[in-house]
């Protein structure tokens, strides 16, 4: 009877393995199209320049331009994706310089989710488009803003009064030129198309644009009524097992506090550009603070451990009512009204918990392939360098014609050059970007998984409790927002806005482009939806999960 019980059990999960093979074998596998820029574009030799591709790490000459050969030995590696050939990239600096980040990554296999080439994202904008432009444009703004407290967004106050460089206010001029210099941004308006103070830098989900620009999930601790005192929100403070975790932020120093922005200048630009490492020159402020500003908030996801801000949210969610309350978790929980059990390795915390550094690595993988064997797009910071070569007063102002004339036509473009001596985008991190392309972006796909699982797990309608918090000036303690900003936060809208905030966070920085977080949150989202679709058959309980796609329409039960 036991060796019969044994049979039949290999049997039942072998034959669940080859259902969810089957599963994800039957779902349609798409094309994966590029913006046709790495074949297009050519020097007057008529050899192809890539001056649209990304290059950081390879060699190059002295305008910033990778040298072809060099580029073409990353091309044969990443079309026959033997492991070898990976080994004989030309790189610029190959004894002492940066190496490539992972490009075998998105070549990897999952045994669960979808496979890392089975899911896919749209045509990166080109650098001859209006909405490239407008992406620029917008990325130049958080350069010049970066120091602005968001608790002044919108508010006209204090360090969004006029002044000699922003006669409108900072955040109100910002408004103004996205509004009206660029006739592509889609980053969010108002109800009659313009960009505001209010919903200036923000995601693009009805969540973010709901008080505050912060994610609650950034700030605010979890109950723990059994410490002495006991440990509420506004603390600050996360209880990780017998540990607490401070949500007060190692943060660097802005210009005006002895703190410095990087790869000003063209010599820096290139060497950065060719491979060396200029990691570790950060310059930190001795105290630590609550996150204030795009400069913190930038800070933040330079070192943060990628999905981390999603177990800080899960733990915040599971203790956000003392017992005997349950956390809210989503209605489809099986152990949600049980009156004999709750769950603990399957639908309880541990089971949350470890779902979510699940999902972000199947999102690592897949992005990665988007990355280096689909898109290849450049950094923000070598457009920057093709903008400083080809502007007005610049090396050759015939070198790119295809560049779209929004952005050097436009009065970010002047005011950046008259703070910084150049028309390159001023970097947080001082090795600018990381070695590996742009779109999509790693963290905003994890983001977009790990909020999947989150609004899937957790009712998603449901009001977080208590005051809404931000900062206090100083950054020293958290205090209640404007009354304006007293609002009912959803579980799901801070989710999404906690999205957000991660993707965009690495576009404060200057190393992503508003289209790396918006498409590469929903594809975090379809990764997240296909791996609880191919889990729901392996567990006993009856069970279903419903939440709300980043589109705001779709709502889906698994």
């Amino acid at each position: 009877m036991r060796a019969h019980r044994i049979y039949t059990r290999r049997t039942e999960a072998r034959k669940l393995r080859e259902e969810a093979a089957e599963l994800a074998s039957l779902r349609p596998h798409p094309d994966h199209i590029s913006n046709a820029e790495e074949a297009e574009y050519r020097r007057p030799n008529g050899e192809l320049s890539y001056i649209a591709n990304y290059s950081k790490g390879l060699r190059h000459n002295d305008l910033g331009e990778v040298i072809a050969r060099s580029y073409r030995s990353l091309l044969r590696p990443l079309h026959s994706g033997n492991p070898d050939h990976f080994e004989e990239i030309r790189l610029g600096l190959p004894d002492t310089g940066l190496n490539l980040t992972n490009p075998q990554s998105g070549l990897a296999f999952d045994l669960e989710g979808p496979d890392a080439q089975a899911v896919t994202m749209p045509p990166a904008p080109r650098i001859d488009s209006p909405e490239n432009s407008a992406e620029m444009g917008e990325l130049y703004w958080m350069a010049l803003l970066r120091d602005v407290s968001f608790t002044d967004y919108g508010t006209g106050a204090n360090t969004d009064a006029p002044t000699a460089a922003f006669p409108g206010g900072p955040t109100t001029d910002a408004a103004n030129s996205l509004t009206n210099e660029f006739s592509d941004f889609r980053g969010p308006k108002d109800v009659a198309g313009n960009v505001t103070p209010n919903t200036l830098f923000r995601g693009f989900t009805r969540g973010d644009l709901v008080g505050p620009y912060l994610s609650q999930f950034l700030l605010i601790g979890n109950n723990d009524p059994d410490l002495v005192p006991p440990l509420t929100p506004a603390n600050g403070l996360i209880t990780y097992g017998t540990l607490k975790i401070d949500q007060r932020q190692r943060t660097v120093l802005s210009p005006a506090a002895g703190g410095r922005d990087f790869l000003t200048t063209f010599p820096d630009w290139l060497a950065v550009q060719r491979g060396r490492d200029d990691k570790g020159a950060d310059r930190f402020d001795p105290q630590r603070l609550f996150i204030r500003n795009l400069r913190d908030l930038a800070n933040y996801v330079h070192f943060d451990a990628l999905f981390q801000e999603f177990l800080n949210a899960c733990l915040i969610l599971l203790s956000l009512l003392p017992p005997p309350s349950a956390p809210p978790f989503d209605p489809g929980n099986p152990y949600r009204d049980s009156r004999t059990q709750e769950g603990f390795g399957t639908f309880g915390a541990p089971h949350i918990l470890s779902l979510l550094a699940e999902v972000a690595t199947r999102a690592l993988k897949a992005v990665w392939f988007q990355k280096w064997y689909v898109h290849r797009r450049l950094r923000p910071e070598a457009f920057g360098g093709r903008i400083e070569v080809h502007r007005p007063g610049g090396v050759d102002q015939d070198r790119y014609p295809m560049i779209d004339g929004e952005i050097l036509a436009s009065s970010v473009l002047n005011q950046v050059i008259a703070n910084f001596g150049t028309a390159l985008l001023p970097q947080v991190f001082p090795e600018g970007s990381p070695t590996h392309p742009s779109y999509g972006a790693g963290h905003a796909t994890v983001a977009g998984a790990c909020a999947t699982i989150l609004k899937a797990w957790f009712d998603e309608s449901f009001v977080l409790p208590g005051s809404v918090l931000v900062p206090n000036a100083a950054g020293t303690a958290l205090v209640n927002a404007a009354p304006a900003q007293q609002v009912d936060l959803t579980v799901g809208g801070e989710l999404n806005k906690l999205a957000a905030n991660v993707a965009i966070g690495r576009n404060a920085a200057g190393v992503h482009w508003r289209s790396d977080y918006t498409q590469s949150v929903r594809l975090g989202e379809e990764i997240a939806i296909r791996l609880l679709q191919e889990q729901r058959p392996t567990y006993n309980e009856d069970h279903h999960f419903t939440l709300t796609r980043f589109d705001d329409r779709t709502r889906i039960t698994i």
